[in-house]
């Protein structure tokens, strides 16, 4: 991991945007929490620039409970090589929700999976990197989207002990088995009017996760009209089982 800037903003809060190897990424650590803070991966549907208000938004939320936040660019986002194979599938996503067709199994599989198959090895090697620095610690909580990212690190990486899904994106149906299999604390988050967004799929991923403990917040609006009470469920739920 290198860093690449550095810079102070509101509440005191550090933001040091970094690359490991070709991925950029941003970690943000709070101004006054003693070290090693616990740590947050921000997760998002690609485009560092454009989705940064948010991200950061969210990071400075979390760093007000004493949570360190990082994320980092999703393969084929940003300045990130495009796959001309996801680009296609990405199209037909597109051609089918603006004609109000189904979408198709078929299509979801070759745009979700190899996000998923590329993405969650890149996650899993910034958290080594992460914790390896002095001022950042465990426990780990996952948070965002793309869900099916967030759905298979909860499987595979132990160090997550937390996670809180946006199920604003499609899920390919043979992660659902996946699904069964997570059992770390879990609060999904759905928007009920979610254009992009098949409702009847993320019920039934929420009904298939494993996890004992799992809460779901279904709110009215689309994909983009969260209510901002929700940042403070989802601080009050990684306060519970990061601290």
């Amino acid at each position: 991991m290198q860093f690449t800037s550095e810079r102070r903003i509101d509440d005191g809060v550090l933001e040091r945007g970094f690359t490991l190897g070709e991925i950029p990424g941003i970690l943000w650590t709070p101004a006054s929490a003693p070290a090693p803070a616990p740590l947050i991966l921000v997760g998002h549907p690609g485009g560092l620039h454009r989705m940064y208000p948010r991200l950061v938004a969210r990071a400075r939320h979390s760093a007000a409970e004493g949570f360190a936040s990082a994320t980092i660019e999703l393969p084929g986002a940003g300045d990130r090589p495009r796959s001309a194979a996801v680009e296609q599938a990405r199209a037909d996503l597109r051609r089918a929700l603006e004609s109000g067709e189904p979408v198709g199994d078929e299509i979801v599989d070759r745009l979700v999976l190899p996000l998923v198959e590329k993405a969650v090895p890149e996650w899993r090697a910034a958290l080594d990197a992460l914790l390896a620095l002095p001022e950042i610690g465990g426990p780990v909580g996952y948070s965002g989207g793309v869900i099916a990212i967030g759905l298979r690190l909860a499987v595979v990486e132990p160090r997550i002990s937390a996670a809180l899904l946006f199920a604003g994106s499609f899920v390919p149906r043979s992660m659902f088995a996946e699904a069964r299999q997570v059992t770390i604390p879990l609060q999904v988050l759905l928007q009920w009017d979610d254009e992009g967004n098949d409702r009847q799929m993320a019920l039934d991923l929420f009904d298939a996760f494993g996890s004992k403990e799992k809460t779901l917040h279904a709110n009215m609006g689309g994909h983009t009209g969260v209510p901002q009470f929700e940042g403070d469920a989802g601080n009050r739920f990684f306060v519970r089982h990061l601290t």
